[in-house]
């Protein structure tokens, strides 16, 4: 490994598995991933010691971990604008107090993220659990890597294929295997962010999309990302498959799939 160019880890925390990649380079190795099974509130925990046998069996010195949570791990809220909102520290209060609106209940022990937006657009927050990110760090740090970035999929999928979505006014599904995650846009506006437990099969997914587009008007432009689904391709009439390029020898796992699109 070049000390000019450190090698990149890229773990994926899935629902009920956790992959890991090295990037060297333009070169993704696929290194393998565990199995689990646990209770949702105990998920990630479990997860984060597989992934710490992983890095035992895979590291060596010097790098950084990029680590990418399934939706399971995360909650996502829609944070409109407001014009009483001039500081980041004011940002974060308004987005908890969105959050805690949405959700019912207090979001002490989650780390809010937000998403970049022009001045009066609205934004897309996702809060991750703070006890998973310092267990993260510390799982890193024995393994003599740093933890450069904690972030959910969903960011991932869509900083990927943001420049396909030629269009202001659109959904866009990412559909995990167990879960899946919808954001629509009206106007290049964020319009809302809705999070939910379903299958990735086709019949799951159409509807799914049926029932969005009778809630919101003029969604004709509708997106799909379903890295699960690399054999059979999903098959639905009017949705635009927004898929990673294929591979000489593709791996088979949704973990691998999702750990390509990081950037």
């Amino acid at each position: 490994m070049s000390l000019l160019s450190p090698d990149r880890f890229i773990a994926v925390l899935g629902a009920q598995g956790v992959g890991l990649c090295r990037r060297s380079g333009s070169q993704q190795h696929w290194l393998g991933s565990v199995g689990f099974i646990a209770e949702r509130s105990q998920a990630w925990a479990v997860a984060l010691d597989a992934l710490q046998c992983l890095l035992g069996q895979h590291t060596v010195p010097r790098g950084s971990l990029y680590l990418v949570l399934s939706a399971h791990y995360s909650r996502f809220c829609l944070v409109p604008w407001s014009d009483e909102i001039h500081r980041p520290q004011e940002l974060q209060a308004y987005a908890r107090a969105c959050f805690e609106a949405h959700y019912g209940q207090s979001l002490e022990g989650w780390k809010v993220i937000l998403s970049s937006e022009p001045v009066g657009h609205p934004r897309i927050a996702a809060a991750l659990p703070e006890a998973l990110i310092q267990r993260a760090a510390e799982i890193s740090a024995q393994a003599g890597l740093s933890l450069h970035s904690v972030q959910p999929y969903l960011m991932s999928a869509f900083n990927c294929f943001v420049d396909g979505l030629a269009h202001n006014d659109f959904l866009f599904l990412l559909a995990e295997p167990q879960r899946s995650v919808l954001l629509t846009a009206k106007g290049g506006h964020w319009q809302q962010v809705r999070s939910l437990g379903s299958s990735d099969s086709d019949a799951a997914l159409a509807a799914l999309i049926g029932r969005e587009c009778e809630l919101q008007d003029d969604l004709s432009h509708l997106y799909l990302h379903a890295p699960g689904r690399l054999e059979p391709r999903p098959q639905l009439a009017g949705v635009n498959l927004c898929e990673l390029p294929v591979e000489t020898a593709p791996v088979h796992d949704v973990l691998c799939t999702m750990a390509r699109a990081v950037a």
